[in-house]
């Protein structure tokens, strides 16, 4: 009879994540839809719903009986103060992001650097950060975890950062230290890979389940890839890393270094030097590219667009993705010219892989990687309401 018992509450917890899943992932829904989404009757339905009200999950409204034929279902959204934290130490600046549940962001901020920060500085500038919207922004909220994007080579298994080149980082352990600082759970994973799952939840690729993702930050260019619907991670978890790739660039008129990877060639900060910035965040670089930046930006711009396009199409015959998104400063180099580029891209891959592709630069904008930080952090919540 234990047995029993213990598989039947297994069973609602499962029922539970799975609603609450989808009221985050995919919006406000009503009783009735979320019943047909499921599978489940509708008193099981009602049940849940209330289990996941009292623990403050998500919230009930009656629908205005004015506008439906009929008996209405009641509409049940996230509550929005249940709060994951997303962060982005890069090699300029720290970013942190309080993300609701339901995938908006509450709150944000952009600690600038002058030095590259040292893991005791990220979890220094976290925490006094988190303390301060505690006090302010998210006071009243509850905050259920952080999520560290790291851009860099991270352990699958516990969340170690193996190597953070441009960070000097290696085999650094910053889940602990931060968790002790803010007395919560850390989740630990590189950045172009929760880069990538917050554009295919939340983003360009969310109606997409082959995925390709580029992401271009201070410290390079990253990857990920979302095959059937599911992150593809590899052995130790450190798939994806386009920007250690070797580009083939058959002219030398376009190379900037001898044998050099992907992101030696295809750079933000020879944009930035370009367009005569010393620092500032993709929205300065992207306004300074606009303003007529002179002859030799523009050149750099279409260097990198061409050595990119190459490096994109053999993503596309190799993996046969639908979807292609650009994140960051790789974003903006497609945006000089959406058409010109797609077609650049489509001219070097096998046409029937390149007919039905779709290239997009990240819906999510600048905040692509602190969602999916906090989305990483959510991850437990979804999985156990309850626990």
């Amino acid at each position: 009879m234990k047995e029993r018992a213990t598989a039947v509450e297994a069973v609602r917890r499962t029922n539970l994540g799975e609603v609450l899943r989808l009221v985050h992932h995919e919006g406000t829904r009503s009783r009735s839809l979320i019943t047909a989404e499921t599978g489940l009757n509708r008193s099981t339905v009602a049940d849940l719903v209330t289990a996941l009200v009292e623990r403050g999950l998500v919230v009930e409204q009656e629908p205005d009986p004015t506008k439906r034929v009929g008996r209405p279902s009641p509409s049940v959204s996230a509550n929005a103060d249940v709060i994951a934290i997303g962060a982005n130490p890069e090699v300029d600046a720290i970013e942190i992001g309080a993300v609701s549940l339901g995938g908006g962001l509450r709150a944000r901020a952009r600690i600038e650097r002058d030095g590259v920060p040292s893991v005791a500085d990220a979890v220094a500038t976290i925490a006094d950060t988190v303390a301060q919207w505690r006090e302010d922004e998210l006071a009243g909220c509850r905050l259920i975890g952080v999520g560290v994007a790291v851009p860099g080579l991270v352990r699958a298994a516990d969340g170690l950062v193996r190597l953070a080149p441009h960070l000097n980082w290696r085999d650094e352990d910053i889940a602990s230290p931060l968790a002790d600082a803010l007395d919560m759970p850390v989740a630990v994973d590189n950045d172009a890979s929760l880069g990538a799952r917050a554009e295919h939840l939340f983003g360009a690729a969310r109606d997409h389940a082959d995925i390709v993702y580029l992401n271009g930050g201070a410290s390079g260019i990253g990857g990920g890839l979302i095959l059937d619907g599911s992150l593809i991670r590899g052995a130790g978890g450190y798939a994806g890393e386009w920007g250690q790739t070797r580009p083939g660039i058959p002219n030398d008129a376009y190379r900037r270094t001898h044998d050099g990877v992907l992101e030696d060639e295809v750079s933000r900060a020879r944009l930035l030097a370009a367009a005569k910035l010393t620092g500032g965040d993709d929205a300065a670089l992207a306004a300074a590219l606009a303003a007529e930046p002179g002859p030799t930006a523009e050149e750099e711009v279409a260097r990198q667009r061409h050595v990119l396009a190459a490096t994109i199409s053999n993503a596309v015959n190799a993996l046969n993705p639908s979807m292609i998104v650009l994140g960051g400063f790789l974003g903006i180099l497609r945006d000089r010219d959406p058409e010109s580029f797609d077609a650049d891209v489509r001219a070097r891959s096998l046409a029937v892989a390149a007919d039905e592709v779709q290239i997009a630069s990240a819906a999510l904008g600048r905040d692509r990687l602190l969602i999916g930080a906090a989305e990483a952090s959510f991850a437990a919540l979804l999985a156990d309401p309850l626990g």
